[in-house]
């Protein structure tokens, strides 16, 4: 009976999740919202509360996070991320310091502590690389000049999660300064093994991994990522970094047969982190944040579109395309939810998830319209406050005509 009522529950999920990544794509929308009031509204108060499949939606919540990382991992080779680190770090200095910042006040001013303020500091530093990608590719934008300012932004703030998750992990479980440390050092240490082994020796990792049978390549891509964020994750690291490490050791034909085989994997179980996320929000304490959590978020937009339009300018960008490069940046989505998902599963601030979760619904609607608008307002803007030139002078032959017909 049990079981019968799980398959129906999980069943449910499933095509109600279908059903609304459907709605989304037809008005062009990101379907995270839609997720994340499915799990509301079918969590803690919620109209009709699961029961039987609470846990198997958690299991498959956690393999989500694993996916979406490794899904991030195999975008990059060690390569290019170390190239996109020599030139554009500077960007992703000022992208940490004008998002993070106001993330980590706020926590402070609602009196939550140093821990939560970490906590915080993530969710409104990291953008949505999903959303925004699906967002340029809808606008046509793939190809213009500002994208790859775009794309470095985002890939400097994946790599900084290799080193931020481990932090988070370590402070919202509370390990002391010497056990945090030594987890920290671990996942620098691993980080770098595996972008040294990346760049030396990929192609011989890639060649062990590939196959020729969907099937045989399929599973042991997803075996060998579980195994590893298993690892990290028993190593006090959090597995989502071992995930991400694992997508930038592979390369290659490997890399692109794993992501056309795991992308569907991917949607299906990342779809479900969300609902997850939101089952574990009651949606009674979420208008007590909605005001705070409002607040922040049209202040992290702005502080995005400056990032990205002080990266933009740095690359030579026109001012036109340094307002679309930061317009884009706003989003905020899955890695915002992951991060405050560790602080909620530790009991660090009760009104966290609700706050963060108000946060990226707000968002994840302004990305793309910020995305679509913030060229053409500021535009318009600066023309207006842009002072009338004068009256162009006189040609000379014009000049010379006139006093001609005078003298006439």
């Amino acid at each position: 009976m049990h079981s019968a009522v799980l398959l129906i529950e999980f069943g449910s999920i499933i095509l109600g999740l279908g059903l609304l990544g459907r709605f989304a794509a037809r008005f062009r929308l990101s379907p995270i919202p839609l997720y994340l009031l499915a799990g509301l509204a079918f969590g803690e108060g919620g109209l009709l509360p699961l029961g039987a499949s609470e846990e198997f939606v958690s299991i498959g919540a956690e393999i989500g996070v694993i996916l979406l990382l490794l899904m991030l991992g195999l975008e990059y080779t060690a390569g290019d991320l170390v190239t996109n680190l020599k030139a554009h770090y500077p960007s992703g200095l000022v992208d940490g310091a004008l998002n993070a910042l106001p993330g980590a006040a706020a926590a402070l001013l609602l009196g939550w502590g140093p821990v939560a303020a970490v906590v915080l500091a993530g969710v409104t530093w990291i953008s949505s690389s999903g959303v925004i990608a699906k967002v340029l590719g809808d606008l046509g934008r793939v190809g213009n000049r500002e994208t790859p300012v775009i794309l470095s932004v985002l890939v400097l703030e994946d790599l900084a999660m290799a080193v931020y998750l481990p932090i988070v992990t370590a402070l919202v479980a509370g390990a002391g300064l010497l056990a945090g440390s030594l987890t920290l050092a671990i996942a620098l240490g691993a980080a770098g093994l595996v972008l040294f082994t990346a760049v030396r020796y990929g192609r011989l990792i890639s060649r062990f991994v590939s196959s020729d049978d969907p099937e045989k390549l399929l599973l042991v891509v997803l075996g060998l990522t579980i195994l590893v964020a298993g690892v990290a994750q028993q190593l006090q690291v959090s597995a989502a970094v071992g995930a991400f490490l694992v997508g930038i050791a592979l390369s290659g034909e490997v890399a692109e047969g794993a992501h056309t085989l795991l992308s569907p994997l991917r949607d299906l179980f990342a779809a479900v982190f969300f609902v997850f996320f939101g089952l574990h929000t009651d949606p009674a304490s979420i208008p007590p944040v909605l005001l705070p959590a409002l607040a922040l978020a049209l202040i992290t937009a702005a502080t995005k579109i400056a990032t990205g339009y002080w990266a933009a300018r740095r690359a030579g960008i026109s001012p036109k395309g340094r307002w679309r490069t930061g317009g884009a940046l706003v989003a905020r989505g899955e890695f915002s939810i992951v991060i405050a998902g560790l602080a909620v599963s530790a009991g660090i601030e009760p009104s966290l998830g609700p706050l963060a979760t108000a946060y990226v619904l707000i968002l994840v609607i302004l990305g793309p319209l910020t995305a679509r608008y913030t060229e053409p307002l500021a535009t318009r803007l600066t023309s207006r406050l842009r002072p009338p030139e004068p009256p162009a002078p006189p040609s000379s032959r014009a000049t010379e005509a006139t006093v001609g017909r005078d003298g006439a």
